[in-house]
């Protein structure tokens, strides 16, 4: 595994830039999509200078630039991974309906990059629905971290079958994932000489939330991996309002 950092710009000021993965996303086909971002303030994180860095330091070749940027204009936002949760084994994109997820643009771009489109309604504790995505469902090999009863009951059961394809669906409490417990990421790790290994990355808040968890939860996820990293970020959590998922915009590692 490879780690590219790319240091922020002191002007203009951007207080959310730690969260890359809402402005663009990278693509095993060389696709590269930029994003419409609900905060006027946020839209300035898109850089094509950072993609030039990852391209240079990671060896991604990109192919296509899909930009999405020009639909803040008619005020339709899709907040990249946050607002999408993709499966790629499977091709489905889920994703729970919100001010920064539009649904025609969920079908725009899941028939422009090939996915099967899964949407729903999904409301936090103040009967608001969910800003991301990513808040409530995290999809890896051979597991699914989600909250369902965070899902609205005429969308739950058709989203659990659908996520149930070939995967160990784990299930965590509403008070779990306000502590980011489903804001994880599955990444592959390589070290020289060694096998690939499947590296679940986590804060230390949603590490201790899934061990509270009723039953067997953390014992079920932990043994779906090979290591867990968990790293302390409460600023990032109490004042920014994601999570360590929301900090990696995941690049892939083979060929394209």
């Amino acid at each position: 595994m490879s780690v590219c950092v790319v240091e922020d710009t002191p002007l203009p000021v951007k207080p959310d830039a730690v969260f890359p993965n809402n402005w663009v996303s990278f693509h095993a086909d060389g696709t590269v999509v930029l994003y419409p971002m609900m905060a006027p303030n946020r839209r300035l994180e898109r850089r094509l200078e950072v993609i030039a860095t990852v391209e240079t330091q990671l060896g991604f070749k990109r192919r296509r630039l899909l930009d999405l940027s020009t639909h803040e204009q008619h005020a339709r936002y899709l907040e990249g991974t946050g607002s999408l949760v993709l499966d790629h084994a499977h091709r489905v994109a889920y994703a729970c309906r919100s001010a920064r997820t539009d649904e025609s643009l969920v079908h725009s771009w899941s028939q422009q990059l090939g996915f099967e489109p899964v949407v729903f309604d999904a409301l936090g504790s103040d009967a608001v629905p969910i800003y991301h995505t990513n808040v409530l469902l995290s999809i890896g090999s051979g597991w699914v971290v989600v909250c369902s009863e965070v899902i609205a009951d005429t969308d739950r059961a058709r989203v659990l079958q659908r996520l149930g394809t070939q995967r160990e669906v784990i299930e965590i409490t509403r008070s779990a994932m306000e502590q980011f417990a489903a804001n994880v990421l599955e990444l592959r790790s390589v070290a020289a000489g060694e096998e690939a290994q499947r590296l679940l990355v986590m804060s230390e808040r949603a590490c201790s939330a899934m061990q509270r968890q009723p039953g067997d939860a953390w014992h079920r996820l932990r043994a779906s991996v090979d290591r867990v990293l968990a790293v302390p970020v409460p600023t990032i959590e109490d004042i920014g309002g994601g999570g360590v998922r929301c900090m990696l915009a995941e690049v892939p590692d083979g060929k394209n």
